[in-house]
Order: C-alpha cells, then structure tokens, then sequence
C-alpha cells in the first residue's frame, strides 16, 4: 500500500471496505464455518468419540 497525505481523501485505499459484497461474505463464512464445526461435533458424538 501506499503512504498517503490525509488531505488526498479520493486515492485512500482500504483492505476491508464496508460494502454489501464484504458483509454478505464473511456473514457467509461464518456460517459455513458453524456449520462445519456443528457437523464434526454431532459426528463425534455419533460415533460415540465424547
């Protein structure tokens, strides 16, 4: 990234903006990731393992 003057407020560049896209995505993630873990743990106990 570049250093920039905070009077050049147009060039300003941001890893993370806060846009629908970027919402919608890590809300995705993360439930993807719960549900991940929800099926490891119900296979877990499935299989008798806890």
């Amino acid at each position: 990234m570049q250093i920039l003057e905070k009077s050049d407020k147009e060039s300003e560049e941001y890893i993370i903006q806060n846009k629908i896209k970027t919402r919608f995505g890590a809300t995705f993630v993360v439930i993807i990731i719960v549900i991940l873990i929800t099926a490891v743990a119900m296979t877990g106990v499935y299989f008798d393992y806890w």
